[in-house]
């Protein structure tokens, strides 16, 4: 199996219907959910599950009690035709940095920006990330996160289905391997459509995702 790319923060399984890819997580896995939180203005609403260590994976769709907002909501989850592995993203120890290092590497991982969410105990959540048309549109380079000094999203006690592995191709893998290098990320990349895929083990055994 693939290893696992250091610094994981989290997956990106993004959704034209949030309640129905839960619903398929749980019976395909035995493990359900837990609700995230609401993005505020964007139109959107996750659930999470640990990934092992601090690692989760975010099951993110429309929020059908906002109102839609005035631009695109995140990941293309108005015009995806079913669930899909979209991203992921990386905890650098120094996100400014890290951003420095890639461009002067050639790959601009795009602007810092500032986000929120408030977790359905009320917790409010603060994080930036990269953001931005500069970054691949494969969705293969992940971006970059900085939880500051709030909780991280594992810390809250999510139910939890083991990475195992992580599986990214790519019809030319030469051309986004020097981006990845560029973030200091390991992740393997073979030949093969864009795509992300990643299994995990849960009480009815492993299961991959695409």
């Amino acid at each position: 199996m693939n290893a696992i790319p250091a610094r994981l923060d989290h997956l990106v399984l993004a959704t034209p219907d949030l309640a129905a890819t839960v619903a398929d997580f749980t019976r395909r896995t035995g493990v359900t959910p837990a609700p995230g939180g609401v993005h505020v203005g964007l139109g959107t609403r996750n659930h999470l599950v640990a990934l092992g260590g601090t690692s989760y994976l975010e099951i993110i769709g429309p929020d059908p009690e906002q109102p839609r907002p005035r631009g695109p909501r995140p990941f293309d989850v108005d015009i995806l035709a079913a669930a899909r592995t979209v991203t992921w993203a990386i905890a650098p120890p120094d996100l400014d940095a890290a951003v420095a290092r890639a461009r002067s590497r050639g790959y601009d991982p795009g602007d810092v920006r500032p986000m929120s969410r408030r977790r359905p105990d009320g917790t409010l959540l603060r994080w930036r990330l990269t953001d931005g048309d500069t970054q691949h549109p494969s969705g293969l380079v992940p971006f970059l996160i900085d939880w500051g000094t709030s909780p991280h999203p594992t810390a809250s006690g999510l139910p939890g289905t083991p990475l195992l592995s992580l599986t990214a191709t790519a019809p030319a893998p030469d051309e986004i391997r020097p981006l990845l290098a560029a973030l200091d990320t390991g992740l393997h990349l073979a030949a093969g459509p864009v795509g992300l895929s990643f299994t995990v083990d849960t009480p009815r055994g492993p299961v991959t995702f695409g």
